[in-house]
């Protein structure tokens, strides 16, 4: 027989894709390759070079370190919500944030991580009970989830894949 706290991960994990049809699956999976947007989504890219961001920062300079960039793809659901992927040089997503009145498809979102999120959650759940924000922190996989109905907002990135000079704030 299922604990409460167990029912309660299974259900939520099992509800979210019929709760947010407008957000349909996702188009990332976190540690693979970006996949197709879904018709009618916004998409917007940007490349960013992390030392820039560490030394605008910083207010310093420096020629000799070698910059590491990484590129924000932006998609924008028909519904409002937004999706960002961080793309290693190579394609691979390491990070995904999100924010907007639909909660994502976590499962579509985090992939082949989404079991490893479902049982960090179902351990935050026992040590703490209750509901509200959700903060997985390993050493292989971090997820910062939360919000309410109408705004909701995450983060999660993979800390051994984060490219030199990127942390985890800079997934947002």
């Amino acid at each position: 027989m299922l604990s409460r706290v167990s029912r309660a991960v299974l259900m939520t994990a099992l509800g979210l894709p019929c709760i947010v049809p407008a957000v349909q699956s996702a188009h990332a999976a976190l540690g693979g390759s970006p996949l197709t947007p879904p018709a009618g989504a916004a998409v917007h890219s940007q490349t960013v070079s992390s030392s820039a961001v560490a030394h605008a920062a910083s207010g310093v300079a420096s020629a000799a370190s070698a910059p590491s960039s990484y590129t924000v793809r932006a998609t924008t659901y028909d519904g409002g919500t937004v999706v960002r992927e961080y793309l290693a040089q190579d394609g691979t997503v390491f990070g995904l944030a999100w924010s907007g009145p639909q909660m994502p498809d976590l499962n579509a979102l985090l992939g082949t991580y989404f079991p490893q999120y479902l049982a960090g959650v179902q351990a935050v759940r026992a040590a703490r009970g209750g509901h509200g924000p959700v903060a997985v922190e390993q050493d292989s996989l971090v997820v910062h989830s939360g919000g309410h109905m109408g705004a909701f907002a995450g983060q999660a990135w993979l800390p051994q894949a984060l490219p030199a000079g990127v942390s985890g704030s800079d997934i947002q």
